[in-house]
């Protein structure tokens, strides 16, 4: 990493936990509707990343008054029902203290895909695959059980050594990087991410599903994957939690 890259992400960081810090006197935990609203927004951008359709006012009346949108599909109400419902539990995950495991993301992607791929939900693939417009050529299916494994060493041996930002930019970066399944795994993959951040008490990351945002993000992606260079992405994490963290202060 170049030395302009390491003060400019250390001033970030540092920037990311004095945020956090005048959070923590605030305690935005204890206003719920607030939390609401916000895990509301995370489940729409996350799948409009992924080309889901609804709005964020339809994926709220989806969730909240169980309504069904004219016009979208089965899929797109299951994937913010399921989404919704994943963001719950990596909650009551942060409540309970639960540690961070291969078992706990096979369960939160057989959220994900719930009534959706039945066959799929919460199992690692089992056939090549190709990501559209992505010159990363994700690993053979025989390879995902043992770079998962690596992925948890990693994880394991690194997760009181790095900052819980850049823990959780790399832990991302890595799991979607191995594409461990069929279907789903942006939306694991970030929710994996914003388990480490919660259970460090830092806000989610909350990458917007506009056209640039998302560039930007499959950019910094492929960045890691080809060149090796992770820097842009955990970059590009710690902006969106700083925006989160200093929206959170503006609203609180």
């Amino acid at each position: 990493m170049a030395d302009t890259n390491v003060n400019t992400l250390q001033k970030l960081l540092a920037g990311i936990d004095a945020a956090k810090a005048r959070l923590d006197t605030l305690r935005t935990e204890n206003n719920p509707a607030l939390i609401h609203a916000l895990d509301i927004e995370y489940t729409y951008e996350s799948n409009r990343i992924e080309g889901n359709t609804l709005t964020l006012r339809e994926t709220s009346l989806v969730i909240d008054k169980g309504l069904t949108v004219g016009g979208k599909s089965m899929r797109e109400h299951l994937e913010a029902i399921n989404h919704y419902e994943a963001v719950l539990l990596l909650r009551e995950l942060v409540q309970a203290r639960t540690t961070l495991s291969e078992s706990l993301v096979k369960q939160l992607h057989g959220l994900i895909l719930r009534g959706i791929d039945r066959e799929n939900a919460g199992r690692y693939r089992s056939l090549p695959v190709l990501i559209a417009g992505s010159r990363h050529v994700p690993p053979q299916p025989w390879q995902v059980p043992i770079l998962m494994e690596e992925c948890f060493r990693f994880y394991e041996e690194q997760r009181a050594q790095l900052h819980p930002v850049e823990l959780a930019a790399e832990m991302h970066e890595r799991i979607v990087t191995i594409h461990p399944f069929i279907d789903g795994n942006g939306r694991t993959s970030r929710l994996v991410m914003n388990l480490i951040l919660l259970q460090h008490g830092y806000p989610i990351a909350n990458i917007p599903g506009d056209t640039e945002s998302r560039l930007a993000y499959y950019g910094a992606l492929e960045t890691a994957n080809l060149d090796g260079n992770k820097e842009p992405f955990i970059l590009l994490i710690g902006g969106f939690v700083f925006a989160t963290a200093h929206r959170l202060l503006q609203l609180t």
